[in-house]
């Protein structure tokens, strides 16, 4: 019995370092999955806003004809921002960065939108703009749902992989930090409307 006494130690700790170290692995995969899930909500409620957009400008061009720069800004930004695509699982901060400008682009040339449309009241008190102007609030609160929820389960992840011992395998399993996704330059300043 004592002769496989230390090959009965050894495969214990074996199993035991193995358990622990896919443990690690399996964990950081989880949150991971998680992460990509959140971003896909992120996607979907930009989508939602993409959608809205042609149905916006069709609503806006039957009143407000001379608004054509106005009205492009607004389409050119929306192609912009669909033209841009992150995988999640390899998202860098410049991806996020270079996202979030493009989204900021589409925010502001709808807000330059929504300005413009203070000049006609036909417009305001037509019902399919309003119900259009609602939808776009909506989801516009559905974006910032997303991208709040989406930190949020960045951040377990990032303390999974970056806290001791787990940080020394994270680099052996090819696991990196994921960036948060941050407000655009200038948010923190109020936005300033005009008539």
């Amino acid at each position: 019995m004592k002769r496989f006494l230390p090959w009965i130690i050894g495969a214990i700790v074996i199993i035991g370092i193995y358990s622990w170290a896919s443990g690690i692995y399996n964990k950081a995969v989880t949150l991971d999955q998680d992460v990509k899930e959140s971003w896909g909500n992120v996607n979907t409620a930009y989508q939602r806003r993409n959608d809205l957009i042609p149905n916006i400008v069709s609503t806006v061009k039957g009143y407000a004809e001379h608004e054509k720069s106005t009205l492009t800004a607004v389409i050119e930004a929306r192609a912009k921002a669909t033209g841009i695509t992150i995988d999640p699982s390899n998202v860098t901060p410049e991806q996020l960065a270079a996202f979030n400008s493009a989204q900021s682009g589409v925010s502001s040339s709808l807000s330059k939108l929504l300005v413009s449309v203070e000049q006609y009241p036909n417009l305001k008190a037509d019902a399919s703009f309003m119900k259009l102007q609602d939808e776009l609030a909506s989801t516009e609160n559905q974006i910032l749902t997303a991208r709040t929820r989406f930190n949020e389960s960045v951040k377990p992840y990032n303390n999974n992989i970056n806290t001791f011992p787990r940080n020394l395998l994270a680099g052996m399993y090819g696991l990196k930090e994921k960036p948060y996704f941050e407000a655009s330059t200038g948010a923190d300043k109020p936005v300033e409307v005009k008539f």
